[in-house]
């Protein structure tokens, strides 16, 4: 028996953003699967839910006339990987999102949850790095928009303000327009298991040479990291083996992997060079460039 004293579910922001005020000890649910587990595990005792389940509109992608992708946070991963506006322009996220458990947490477990969440391993967030996402949080005070990479403190913190609800993911079309991407999640077990490391890398190639190039990787530092030294080296590199080996060693500098049991801290190392490797190289071939592995 889970040790809920109540549930509150609201069927507008506004309602919601209303009860949060009132009483800050609330704990905000999307899809629940993460705090159905702590309820599980006797880690929450007595709890108080703000469900947002109910609020129309929050499980919505659309595409702006400006461009900017629009993702509600109650957005679940079924639907993300499924969508057509996700799969034509920024297909990497429907990567992300389709290695997310199995169908039945795919189903119910949202990308705002994920986020929220901050778990290091979480599936949503390298993707989502690589395309400069802006988180839009909404409180009684108003509307604020941070960029996800400012928005992760620690393992399991992320920066939101008393108050405050994610509503919606946004990426601007220069940050996805005319660029490839790949999401690679390596773990123990083929399916319905935790990342022990994951990269995502987001390209753009022109004439066999980096036009743009972002990297990140998860389970690999405290929280998801850019590999920033990688990034700046590859802008302007043609596209050779001995430029992407070179990337693949560089993107170690940002990263602060650790032994646990899911993988020691030199396996992780030698992991994030070869998969960094593995991907840049997908990129190149989706951008129209020779993969050296497939010729």
């Amino acid at each position: 028996m889970f040790s809920i004293n109540h549930i509150l579910e609201p069927k507008t922001l506004k309602e919601a953003i209303l009860y949060y005020d009132e009483n800050p000890k609330l704990k905000v649910i999307a899809g629940g699967t993460d705090v159905l587990i702590h309820l599980h595990h006797g880690k929450l005792e007595d709890v108080e839910l703000l469900s947002l389940r109910k609020i129309n509109h929050l499980d919505e992608v659309k595409l702006q006339e400006d461009g900017t992708i629009v993702i509600g946070a109650m957005t679940t991963f079924s639907t993300l990987f499924r969508d057509k506006i996700i799969n034509q322009y920024i297909s990497i996220l429907a990567e992300a999102s389709v290695s997310m458990g199995g169908p039945q947490i795919r189903n119910i477990a949202t990308i705002g949850g994920n986020i929220c969440n901050g778990a290091v391993s979480a599936d949503s967030a390298p993707s989502l790095f690589t395309l400069n996402a802006i988180l839009r949080l909404e409180s009684k005070k108003g509307v604020r928009m941070i960029p996800i990479q400012d928005f992760y403190e620690g393992p399991g913190k992320v920066k939101l303000l008393q108050g405050e609800i994610l509503t919606h993911i946004l990426i601007t079309e220069d940050n996805y327009h005319e660029m490839k991407g790949k999401y690679i999640k390596f773990s123990n077990r083929k399916a319905m298991d935790i990342a022990m490391l994951s990269v995502a890398v987001t390209g753009q190639v022109e004439d066999e040479v980096f036009k743009d190039l972002r990297i990140a990787l998860g389970v690999s530092a405290p929280v998801p990291v850019r590999c920033s030294k990688a990034e700046d080296y590859a802008v302007g590199k043609e596209c050779s083996e001995e430029t992407i080996k070179k990337i693949g060693e560089l993107a170690l500098s940002n990263a602060r992997p650790r032994n646990s049991w899911r993988g020691s801290k030199p396996y992780r190392q030698h992991l994030i060079n070869v998969l960094t490797q593995r991907a840049i190289k997908e990129i190149v071939f989706k951008g129209g460039g020779k993969d050296d592995e497939k010729n």
